[in-house]
């Protein structure tokens, strides 16, 4: 406790006792609603998608959901089951068996959010999911549904900012893509946009700084009905 003290983590107020000091949050927002929004957050890997949910919910306070963090534990310890490797993304044991049920986890985390009453910021790539136009129609239904409304985010990056974000961020999963380089970046559509309305957050190294796009889009957002 007395280093805590040293360190003002932990400080004492007359009345109220000792209290944790945790000044970085209070610069955190709190967007009140009358309704929950969703945000759905898609984007190439490297693209920045993470990143941009972490500022928009630190602007909100709405809830952040990920994919990788919300399923990699679980979807690493599955593919080393299959006898893959547990940083496997391109596998067809991966595509067909494990991916599926990593959206359908990352889905109804947002479903029982919504639930209860809360925002929430959704990221992961999408990328298959953002270029079927039904599934985006059955999420939209169902956010409708339960009262919330859906909003559709496409993260751009140009690719040679993506490689520098994924070299640094050096993630075992990502050894494929840059083994590969060339091939993957070829194999994918940089210019891709989603086929139904959507914002776009351009996070390209040219871009304007995140933190800008981050909280035009928030009010974007609110003005949605």
């Amino acid at each position: 406790m007395k280093l805590l003290a040293s360190e003002n983590v932990i400080v004492s107020k007359p009345r109220a006792g000792r209290v944790v000091n945790a000044p970085e949050q209070a610069e955190r927002h709190e967007v009140r609603t009358d309704s929950p929004r969703v945000l759905l957050v898609g984007g190439y890997a490297g693209s920045g998608k993470t990143e941009l949910g972490r500022v928009l919910a630190r602007e909100t306070g709405w809830s952040m959901l990920d994919k990788d963090t919300l399923t990699r534990p679980v979807v690493e310890a599955a593919l080393e089951l299959l006898g893959q490797s547990p940083h496997d993304r391109e596998s067809e044991e991966y595509v067909s068996r494990i991916r599926p049920r990593e959206y359908e986890a990352l889905i109804n985390a947002m479903t029982e959010n919504v639930q209860c009453g809360n925002s929430a910021i959704v990221t992961a790539p999408f990328i298959k999911e953002f270029n079927d136009v039904a599934w985006l129609n059955r999420i939209e239904a169902s956010c409708i549904d339960m009262g919330a409304t859906l909003s559709i985010v496409w993260v751009h990056c140009d690719a040679e900012t993506m490689h520098t974000y994924i070299r640094h961020r050096g993630a075992a999963r990502d050894s494929f893509k840059l083994d590969n380089w060339s091939s993957y970046v070829s194999s994918i559509d940089i210019g891709f946009r989603p086929p139904v309305p959507h914002s776009t957050i351009d996070n390209s190294a040219s871009g304007a700084p995140l933190q800008r796009q981050a909280r035009e889009l928030v009010g974007m957002v609110m003005t949605q009905r």
